[in-house]
Order: structure tokens, then C-alpha cells, then sequence
């Protein structure tokens, strides 16, 4: 592993353990040639994955494109970190079960739409807003009204 300060090689482990949900491994490193100390995590990857814009265009999935997105979405909302990161994990985990190597990005973007409507309504829409390419405000009434769910019609007594 490279030093982050330095750019040297010769690093060692001083301390690994694994996170709190065990699907990453947090190591504790230090430089040998300028004893700088930083950590880095290991995490295990299934199967190379390859998301499908809606170009047709084919890139490699990246955790920390997606993990960027959904941290825009949640900016100053009262959401933990630990929260949105075992989304994140969850939705990659569902991705790499899924048996495919190609990912519709559409596929991704439902899952991210999915998890963040039940851990923030307001980031919820911010990503659909920018997902879904909003354009009017009816498109906001629109998917304000679904999240709402159905209007309740008032009684009446005959």
C-alpha cells in the first residue's frame, strides 16, 4: 500500500478489525519512511460490475460515485453516516447477488430511490429530482402527492 503523504511502498499494518456490520475490514497502517499513519478498508467484491447508462454506454460501477450521490442527497439532514453507508452497502450487495455483470443504471437508481424513501422524505426528492431530470414544478407535485400516498376523503353523514 502506497503513502499517502510520502508515496512511499514500505507500509505495515499496525491494527486490523473489522467494522461494525462486518462487511469491511478497517486497517491502521504506518509509513516506514516518513511514519505518517493512515487507515484504509478492505471490503469483499464479488463480481466486477459494469452499469449500462441509458446511452448504452458501459462503465464500472463505482461504490464511491454512488456513495457521493446519496451523501448530496442527505446534506444537512439529520441522517447518520453508519446509516447511509449500510444503504449503500445493502444496495451493492443486492447488485452483486443479482447474478447479472451488466446493471442497468435505471436499476441502480430505483434501489437508491427505494432506500432513501424510508431514511429521509427530503432527500428522497432531492434525488428523484435530479434522477428523474425535473423540469416543473408539477413534476415535485407529482412525486410529492405519491409520497404522500392517498388523500383521505372526509366522511359524511347522511
Amino acid at each position: 500500500m502506497r503513502c499517502p503523504y510520502c508515496g512511499g511502498e514500505d507500509t505495515q499494518v499496525k491494527d486490523s478489525r473489522p467494522t461494525e456490520d462486518n462487511t469491511t475490514i478497517r486497517r491502521r497502517r504506518v509509513c516506514s519512511t516518513c511514519a505518517g499513519r493512515f487507515t484504509t478498508f478492505e471490503r469483499v467484491q464479488l463480481r466486477e460490475l459494469m452499469v449500462v447508462k441509458r446511452s448504452g454506454r458501459r462503465v464500472p460501477f463505482d461504490r464511491e460515485k454512488l456513495m457521493r450521490s446519496v451523501q448530496i442527497a442527505v446534506r444537512k439532514r439529520p441522517v447518520e453516516p453508519e446509516r447511509i453507508d449500510r444503504m449503500v452497502s445493502g444496495i451493492v450487495r443486492q447488485l452483486e447477488s443479482s447474478g447479472e455483470s451488466d446493471i442497468p443504471a435505471e436499476m441502480i437508481g430505483n434501489h437508491v430511490m427505494e432506500g432513501l424513501k424510508g431514511i429521509d422524505d427530503v432527500a428522497y426528492v432531492r434525488f428523484a429530482s435530479v434522477y428523474k431530470n425535473f423540469r416543473e414544478a408539477k413534476d415535485f407535485e407529482a412525486l410529492l402527492d405519491e409520497l404522500s400516498g392517498p388523500e383521505e376523503q372526509p366522511v359524511q353523514d347522511l
